[in-house]
């Protein structure tokens, strides 16, 4: 029988503590249909020991929720899954720099289209003032580099003073304003096949599309040109994935941007797909063969 850890948010992080267990059954309730069994812990117990995670056929980091506020110790637990050589899916390298948006700079190097951004080691008030001069947007967004769930994120209007900006690294980009009027798009991705996808708006007002200020989801077709900027990001990503999911908006010209490649403990919105979750057991199934091709078993 296939063991598999799932990682869990830290015990002492009540943020979620109301909606990861769910998610975590929703997701057991699926892998257990492969003849898989599932072990839920915290991934703060494997920081710097990582002889707790040993024992299994592969490492699910898929509820991680929280990691960003404990970004130091992410990254050094990052750093002993992989010395360890540990069966994380994806791989511990994957989680290590995805869990800094300044991977969105390097993806638009390899020709990835993403909203004009201005990256700073600590954004100030100047920095905004002249981010709405140079690019006309009548809002901005500014959000710090390592965040999820909207954390710390501002909409701005100009001459809106700064307040409770984001500590450290931040981003600061054009707000679109078709995330108001069509939303933002996820393509879910297993075993680098399409899954399903979804499109996210906020509640009237509102610019957050997450599921705790109210966003609104709906099980969506992607068109071709979703498609093929979801390909683009695959296909620009060293690595092999286990799982994605491809968040995307139409900027003001009409064209499908990068917002986000989540990669790391992205929600999957099974409950939105058409197959149930198959598409996820059947590559995590499929991940188990090619784990056991390397080990000679």
């Amino acid at each position: 029988m296939t063991q598999i850890a799932v990682l869990t948010p830290a015990p002492s992080d009540r943020s979620y503590i109301g909606r990861w267990p769910e998610v975590l059954e929703r997701l057991k309730a699926t892998l257990q249909e492969t003849g898989a069994a599932v072990t839920a812990t915290p991934w703060t117990d494997h920081v710097e020991d990582a002889s707790g995670l040993a024992g299994y056929d592969l490492i699910l980091p898929v509820i991680v929720w929280g990691y960003h506020r404990d970004h130091a110790r992410w990254l050094k637990a990052c750093a002993s899954w992989t010395k360890a050589g540990l069966p994380v899916a994806n791989p511990a390298e994957v989680l290590r720099w995805n869990s800094d948006k300044s991977y969105l700079a390097r993806l638009a190097q390899k020709g990835v289209p993403i909203p004009p951004t201005l990256w700073t080691d600590g954004v100030t008030q100047e920095q905004v003032d002249a981010a709405f001069a140079e690019t006309g947007a009548p809002v901005l967004i500014v959000k710090p580099t390592v965040s999820a769930g909207a954390f710390r994120t501002l909409r701005l209007s100009p001459g809106e003073a700064l307040t409770e900006a984001p500590e450290g690294a931040a981003m600061i980009q054009p707000y679109l304003k078709s995330i108001e009027t069509e939303g933002e798009t996820s393509l879910l991705f297993f075993g680098g096949r399409l899954s399903h996808a979804v499109n996210k708006r906020p509640v009237p007002g509102d610019f957050r599309i997450q599921m705790q200020f109210g966003g609104l989801y709906t099980a969506v077709t992607p068109d071709a040109e979703a498609l093929a900027l979801a390909e683009q990001v695959l296909a620009a990503i060293d690595e092999p994935l286990l799982y994605a999911r491809i968040d995307m908006a139409r900027d003001d010209a009409g064209r499908w941007v990068l917002m986000e490649a989540e990669l790391i403990e992205p929600d999957f919105y099974l409950d939105y797909d058409p197959a149930n979750g198959a598409g996820f057991a059947r590559a995590v199934a499929q991940q188990g063969v090619r784990a056991d091709d390397l080990t000679g078993v």
